[in-house]
C-alpha cells in the first residue's frame, strides 16, 4: 500500500501519513515484510521487499506485528458437527447469524463480518432476541463507526469516497476542511486536522463523515447518530456549532470542495 491503513478513505490515510511523518515516524510505503531475524544482542532485523521489489533490511530493537487476524475455528468440533467454514476458517452464517447446522449460531470476529467489539455486542443482542426473545432480529451493519487510535487518531462512519463512487449512483458532493487546531498555535506543533463530509447530491443525505485529528473518535461517535437517522446536509447546516471547538467545523462547511460522480474514478 502507498499509505497506512488500507481500506479507509484515501484522503484520510494520506493525512495520517503526513501527521506521522511530522512526528518523526518513518513510513515505508509499498514495502512487504518477508522475515524477522533475531540477533544475539537481543535486537532484530526486519527483512522486506521495497516498492521496487528489491530486498532490504531494517535493524531495530523490537518488532510489533499487526498483520491481521484469522479465525481460530479449528479443534473445537465444528468440522465434526458439519458447520460450514470459509477459506480463512471463518464460520459461515446467514443474515441472522445462523450456521448451516440448526441450533448452532455464531457471532463476532469468528464470522469474519466486521471485526469490532461493539459490532459483536450488537450481534449478540440480535442473537438473544432471535433465539430467546421470540423476535427474529437481523444485525444492522449500516453506518458502523470505527476509529484507529494513531496519533492523532482517525475516525470514520459511512462510506469512504472510494466506496461511494463504487457502490452508489449520481453525483456526490465532497466537503473537506483542513486546518491547524487552535491549541497547536501555542505549542508550535505542525500538524493538521482533516474533516470530510460526503453528501449524495440528489437526496442531500450525508453518506459519510471522516476525521483525522485530536478527539476524532469522540466527535464521530456523535456524528454516527445523525447518519444513522438519515440526516441531510441541510440538517447539518442548520445545526449551531459550539465555539471554539473543532467539532463545529462539521456544521459550518458550506462550500463543496469537489464533486464526483459514482462510477467514475476517484483521484485524491
Amino acid at each position: 500500500a502507498d499509505a497506512p491503513l488500507r481500506g479507509f478513505d484515501t484522503e484520510c490515510r494520506q493525512q495520517v501519513a503526513e501527521n506521522l511523518d511530522k512526528r518523526g515516524i518513518v513510513v515505508h510505503p509499498g514495502c512487504n515484510p518477508t522475515s524477522i531475524e533475531k540477533h544475539e544482542d537481543g535486537g532484530y532485523s526486519l527483512h522486506y521487499k521495497d516498492a521496487s521489489g528489491n530486498a532490504a533490511a531494517l535493524r531495530c530493537a523490537l518488532v510489533m506485528m499487526a498483520t491481521g487476524r484469522a479465525a481460530r475455528s479449528q479443534g473445537i468440533g465444528l468440522e465434526k458437527a458439519g458447520v460450514a467454514l470459509g477459506k480463512s476458517g471463518e464460520v459461515l452464517v446467514d443474515e441472522y447469524s445462523r450456521t448451516n447446522v440448526p441450533g448452532i449460531w455464531a457471532i463476532g470476529d469468528l464470522t469474519g463480518r466486521i471485526n469490532l467489539t461493539p459490532v459483536a455486542l450488537m450481534e449478540g443482542m440480535a442473537f438473544a432476541k432471535s433465539a430467546f426473545g421470540g423476535e427474529l432480529t437481523r444485525p444492522e451493519y449500516d453506518n458502523v463507526p470505527s476509529a484507529v487510535f494513531c496519533q492523532p487518531p482517525m475516525a470514520t462512519v459511512g462510506y469512504s469516497e472510494e466506496e461511494a463512487v463504487e457502490k452508489l449512483s449520481g453525483d456526490i458532493d465532497i466537503y473537506v476542511s483542513k486546518f491547524k487546531p487552535m491549541k497547536y498555535t501555542l505549542s508550535g506543533r505542525d500538524e493538521r486536522t482533516l474533516m470530510k463530509l460526503l453528501v449524495h447530491a440528489e437526496t442531500d443525505i450525508v453518506i459519510g463523515a471522516h476525521m483525522v485529528g485530536p478527539d476524532a473518535p469522540e466527535i464521530i461517535q456523535g456524528i454516527a447518530i445523525a447518519l444513522k437517522m438519515g440526516a441531510t446536509k441541510r440538517v447539518f447546516d442548520s445545526t449551531i456549532g459550539i465555539h471554539p471547538s473543532a467539532a463545529e467545523e462539521f456544521v459550518t462547511m458550506r462550500s463543496v470542495s469537489r464533486k464526483v460522480r459514482a462510477g467514475a474514478p476517484v483521484t485524491a
